[in-house]
């Protein structure tokens, strides 16, 4: 009899010992797979990455990049659009799982932000109106006024450019970069500065409106995903990571550059250090 009382005793505490132990925490690779649904957040104003098209449909590289990452993962993708300003903030925040963007890598995102392996080259050049013959090279924007989009490595750029010059560009900020293009169209500004397969898009698209000034005056930078530096989100992004290194491989990501650049970017596996 008392044997029993002692053995109930023990299983007794050994129940309350486990009852009290705190649970393993949970990556947000388990989140992500017991949902089945991964959480992207993007801007839907940067072609070709995002954009929305004439039927009103979330479309471009982006949108392909990541429904072959769910597949991968073996995961839907839902996405979650904000202006590019509020994208970085509510990354943060948690309110959805890693951004598409994609960002341009540089040393102070670097510092607090984890990026993946670039999928694009995002040197920065400027687009000018069609035909505007005093404006042949970079620097014939000195002293005119050249719009970018708020927030971004791309203005950033411009703004230190504008340094070396004899006369300072006026820089404008815009909520997006459409809305550069519709005041680069209207004659309200002189050029937008944005990365080279982004004005060459638009370009492509409006041929008889836009123009591309070259060579590109930014320094070699390159674009890519980006996610939080949590320990639990780590797992997440290492499969991610690994999703992108796989389409690069077979041909995949090359492919979808094509598709939507016309050409396809020699890009690094790896985050090369950036050279700002």
């Amino acid at each position: 009899m008392q044997k029993r009382l002692f053995l109930k005793a023990v299983l007794g505490l050994a129940v309350l010992s486990a009852a009290s132990l705190p649970a393993l925490a949970e990556s947000a690779l388990d989140r992500v797979k017991a949902a089945g649904v991964l959480k992207v957040g993007t801007e839907t104003a940067f072609a070709p990455f995002d954009f929305i098209d004439e039927a009103g449909e979330h479309t471009g590289l982006n949108v392909d990049v990541f429904a072959e990452v769910g597949k991968e993962l073996r995961v839907k993708i839902e996405w979650v659009e904000l202006p590019w300003d509020g994208v970085l903030p509510a990354l943060e925040a948690g309110q959805f799982d890693m951004v598409a963007g994609p960002a341009t890598i540089t040393k102070a995102r670097l510092e607090r932000y984890r990026f993946l392996s670039p999928v694009a080259e995002a040197t920065v050049a400027f687009l000018k109106g069609k035909g505007e013959a005093d404006i042949t090279k970079p620097e014939d924007l000195a002293g005119k006024t050249v719009g970018a989009g708020k927030a971004t490595a791309q203005l950033a750029q411009v703004q230190e450019y504008s340094k070396t010059l004899a006369t300072p560009i006026e820089t404008r900020e815009y909520v997006s970069f459409n809305e550069a293009y519709a005041d680069l169209a209207a004659g309200r500004i002189a050029a937008v500065g944005n990365s080279l397969p982004n004005i060459a898009y638009v370009a492509s698209k409006q041929p008889d409106v836009f123009e591309v000034v070259l060579p590109p005056f930014g320094k070699k930078s390159y674009f890519g995903f980006i996610g939080t530096k949590k320990p639990d989100d780590q797992p997440l992004l290492d499969a991610v990571q690994a999703a992108l290194v796989k389409m690069k491989g077979d041909g995949r990501m090359a492919e979808l550059q094509k598709k939507w650049f016309g050409t396809s970017f020699d890009t690094p596996d790896e985050v090369p250090e950036p050279n700002f």
